[in-house]
């Protein structure tokens, strides 16, 4: 996915803009794809890969600000804003929501240039993470459901007598136990398991929720869990 040829995606009402974008951003050596508005853009649903867009503020219908929150869930594509009048609220906005750049029209050809490619570096640094977590979290739905309390005790920094005398087994279990997750995570030390917990957000204690005995009045159930 990281290999792909990066793509530039470019949205502006203007075709003579998008036309001299295109041959810019060809020229760097980068695939480019125009669009004329918002909507056909978000119509395209361009697939996880290196990119970035380009993307004029003032647009029929969605404007920018409103199509950079309609792919806000796509971190792994930066955005790039170009606008011919400077409107200094819409930039704190478009900043604030995770914009890389916000360049006036007309645009300065070295300046685009260099914003896109420190912007096709970020998206590749993005879906690097993302198949790094998708791959950690392929590891981690392996693990049984005690393997899994095991590896959170421990990455919590519990030692082996502490984790036995939280989930009530034996240490010579939690040794056994913690070999497995070791082994199935992929992992080289303690540490490396450390920080392959956070990177796939496996740091927390699942427990098997404690059945309620339907034999108990509801009126005593309370009183009874307490004392558990």
């Amino acid at each position: 996915m990281c290999d792909i040829e990066p793509t530039v995606y470019v949205v502006d009402d203007d075709v003579s803009v998008r036309e001299s974008l295109r041959l810019l951003i060809e020229s760097a050596g980068w695939e480019a794809e125009t669009f004329a508005s918002g909507e056909e853009f978000l119509a395209r649903k361009p697939l996880p890969a290196p990119c970035c867009l380009v993307l004029d503020l003032q647009l029929p219908e969605l404007n920018g600000l409103d199509v950079q929150k309609l792919v806000a869930d796509r971190d792994d594509m930066p955005i790039i804003f170009i606008t011919g009048h400077s409107d200094v609220p819409a930039i704190v906005r478009a900043m604030k929501a995770g914009a890389v750049e916000f360049l006036t029209k007309p645009v300065v050809g070295d300046l685009l240039v260099s914003a896109i490619a420190d912007a096709i570096h970020s998206s590749r640094q993005k879906l690097t993470q993302m198949l790094e977590r998708q791959r950690l979290q392929a590891f981690y739905a392996t693990l049984s459901r005690r393997e899994r309390e095991v590896m959170a005790l421990v990455v919590s920094g519990r030692l082996n007598k502490q984790v036995a005398g939280e989930l009530g087994i034996s240490e010579i279990t939690v040794k056994a136990h913690r070999g497995r997750v070791m082994q199935k995570m992929n992992a080289r030390s303690l540490p490396d398991l450390v920080m392959i917990a956070a990177k796939c957000d496996a740091h927390r204690v699942e427990r098997v929720p404690m059945p309620v005995d339907q034999s108990i009045p509801s009126s005593n159930r309370l009183a009874t869990t307490l004392a558990v």
